[in-house]
């Protein structure tokens, strides 16, 4: 075993060697697949001076970045690498393959990875920005007006005989088409329609909606740019209107979450840069050299920029490989974190009753919108026994009110008298309060304690869970409640903020369904829940951790899958084999698998049967969530869903109903359209994690059963 080490780390590097290069060829069109990505290296030897010389450029910027100890900021991805290639395109489509020519190539590689490695952090720390294709423009344009000088430099030949050749198939074809597949392979420096169907081609089978994208931003731009200039066939044959597509796909794809507001912003943009592509054609003519990629780079990052500034919804915080899996994740992120990131728990033991909540009919209205109101009912509904009008007759009424987080006491009030129910202090609005600083960034105010009742002083730290004082009626307030706001500001009655609660339970008639992190509505009755200490041990995996599966198909025993658990640049842990990975987290008393990478039909079958589990256990306590696409359907039918999704983001939500059959067994049921999928999962009390997992889906079962 120790003599095979050495060549699976050989193999395994050259591995991310490959991917790495063929990346960088995929990443100009904004998608990840080195298998599409070799197809487009390849397709860049139809001339071949184009081709070595883009090679001879990935590999030496990757070269000397491995020399300068970077190799680890690749890990497969061409993000540092596809500027390097375009400049070596670039080149290799003015001047011949020589020698001379192979030393600016290698210089130049080196010298764009420095210069995009360097304008990536600055763009990033400065604006939060991606530096795009500026660093090609900026290296390519040098060479370009340096290479007057040059004279050793021999300009390429062989393109005249390619247009030669590819000329008489071009006559076969309509204008609208040439100048679409020529556009599309002028920015791989192969100009002609063989290349730019191949290209075309490759963007179809990475993404159907980069593919729209490509072929509307192309026909719009070229479309207003007819327009413009009176002519639809000098408008069709500029091969600079790639840009259009680039525009089109950058900002309806990539940098914003497709759907209609990103189709039609991405329209508006292409709208604008037939105007920055005259205006930069006729500045860079004087020098002989092209536009390349300056108009793209100029729209969509001061696009994005604006949008980042206006806080536009719909700005993608991250790219999962292309648009569909990042449409995807993200409609199924929103779907399943429903709360936000200012946590609280419940501030009280035992179930209470949400009187007021956000945007409330009463006093829950414009800066102030964002607060929730608690009381205590009965089975009537009813907050108060008797007539109602003593303080003691109220339920809530001297219930003890505990600590929604962990922070410092910044200030209190705790001898405002409480009110004769009916009645209210407009004085001292908030009545006796406490605010808390969460060190997290924000405030929490609870308001309308019992005078006298507050256990806690001025700059005391506190815990979650600790007692504060009991509910009472001060301040304005006609009946005792609780009262929980969010802020940014010490000021009372500072704007609020939203917030939600995690880890507590909604009595639905004779039903508790879990929430892991959402806001309570008017009406509900909730019930502070805590995590089970055995449970949260039973889902603790720790790093290097292994565990083998027996993966039973049909009834068929098909392979036996060891995971290990391994720990992620951005911090989660998943679990791995084989360039396949499961993503996980336990959050708030929760675990969560959060997203799954590769074709395994076994994380697959995983993430359905157990997406979340609460850490904390009541019989039929029940729960729902909602499975990306990506985990439910095959890849024809995802991408069909997928695509009408971009339309219209409901036809992508895939919810699933589980329950707490017993301490150890979870039983689920997921339903989208007429398709449907029965799960089990019994935990594992002795070795801790998932003993077993089955999902029967149509006439198909796939079992996964621990092995070791």
């Amino acid at each position: 075993m120790e003599k095979e080490r050495p060549l699976s780390h050989i193999f395994k590097f050259f591995a991310n060697y490959v991917r790495t290069i063929a990346n960088s060829y995929s990443e100009i069109f904004f998608f990840e697949n080195y298998l599409l990505g070799l197809l487009l290296l390849g397709a860049t030897f139809i001339n071949p001076s184009v081709g070595i010389s883009g090679l001879i450029c990935v590999l030496s910027a990757y070269e000397f970045a491995r020399f300068l100890g970077l190799k680890k900021i690749f890990r497969g991805s061409g993000f540092y690498t596809y500027n390097p290639l375009l400049v070596g395109l670039s080149i290799g489509y003015i001047f011949q393959l020589t020698l001379l020519t192979a030393f600016l190539v290698i210089a130049a590689g080196a010298f764009t990875f420095i210069v995009t490695y360097s304008l990536s952090n600055v763009f990033w720390q400065l604006f939060r920005l991606p530096v795009l294709n500026i660093p090609f423009v900026v290296v390519s344009t040098t060479i370009y007006l340096a290479s007057y000088k040059y004279s050793n430099l021999l300009v390429q030949e062989y393109q005249a005989k390619l247009i030669n050749l590819t000329r008489t198939l071009e006559l076969k074809f309509p204008v609208w088409l040439t100048g679409l597949t020529k556009a599309l392979g002028a920015l791989l420096f192969c100009p002609h329609i063989i290349g730019g169907l191949i290209f075309l081609l490759v963007i179809f089978f990475a993404s159907r909606i980069l593919f729209i994208l490509a072929v509307g931003g192309y026909f719009l731009g070229v479309g207003i740019l007819s327009f413009m200039e009176g002519s639809f066939y000098q408008a069709a044959t500029n091969l600079s209107a790639f840009n259009f597509s680039l525009i089109s796909m950058a900002i309806g794809g990539v940098f914003l979450i497709p759907g209609p507001k990103s189709y039609l912003l991405a329209a508006i943009s292409v709208a604008i840069s037939p105007f920055l592509l005259d205006a930069a054609s006729f500045f860079w003519a004087h020098y002989g050299i092209p536009t390349f990629t300056l108009p793209f780079n100029m729209v969509v990052l001061s696009l994005v920029y604006a949008l980042g500034l206006a806080g536009f919804p719909y700005l993608a915080t991250y790219y999962r490989g292309n648009p569909e899996r990042t449409l995807d994740h993200y409609l199924s992120f929103q779907a399943r974190f429903p709360g936000t990131l200012r946590t609280l728990s419940l501030p009280f033991a035992g179930s209470w009753t949400v009187w007021q909540g956000f945007d409330g009919r009463w006093t829950h209205q414009g800066v102030w919108r964002h607060a929730i109101d608690f009381v205590i009912t009965d089975n009537e509904g009813k907050t108060f026994q008797n007539e109602g009008t003593n303080l003691e007759d109220y339920f809530c009424f001297q219930k003890p009110v505990l600590s929604p987080v962990r922070g410092r006491i910044i200030s209190l009030s705790n001898d405002i008298d409480d009110n004769p129910p009916g009645t209210v202090n407009e004085t001292n609005n908030w009545g006796n309060y406490v605010l808390i600083y969460d060190e997290r960034g924000f405030y929490v105010l609870l308001a309308h304690f019992k005078k006298g009742s507050i256990k806690v002083k001025e700059g005391e730290w506190v815990e979650q869970g600790q007692l504060l004082g009991l509910c009472g009626n001060s301040g304005y307030s006609p009946q005792p409640h609780l009262h929980v706001q969010v802020q940014l500001t010490p000021e009372l009655g500072a704007p609020t903020q939203p917030f939600s609660f995690v880890h507590y339970a909604v009595q639905i008639g004779t039903k508790t369904k879990y929430q892991a992190n959402n806001i309570p509505q008017e009406g509900e009755v909730v019930t502070a829940l805590y995590p089970d200490k055995s449970l949260e041990h039973l889902m603790s995996l720790v790093l290097d951790q292994e565990m083998a599966y027996e993966i039973e198909i049909e009834e068929k025993t098909s392979k036996q899958e060891t995971w290990k658990v391994h720990m992620a640049p951005d911090g989660t842990y998943y679990l791995g084999t084989n360039h396949k990975a499961l993503y996980f987290q336990k959050i708030e008393g929760t675990f969560y698998f959060l997203r799954q990478d590769g074709n395994s039909q076994a994380f697959r079958a995983l993430f359905m049967a157990l997406p979340r589990l609460p850490l904390t256990y009541q019989k039929e306590l029940f729960w729902e969530d909602f499975l990306p696409l990506e985990v439910f359907y095959g890849p024809l039918k995802r991408s069909i869903y997928i695509l009408l999704a971009s339309f219209s983001h409901r036809l992508a939500q895939i919810k699933g109903t589980y329950i707490y059959e017993s301490p150890e067994v979870i039983k689920g049921l997921i339903k989208h359209g007429s398709d449907q999928v029965e799960t089990t999962v019994i935990l594992d009390r002795t070795k801790g994690f998932v003993k077993e997992a089955q999902v029967v889906l149509k006439n198909k079962k796939i079992v996964l059963r621990r092995v070791s």
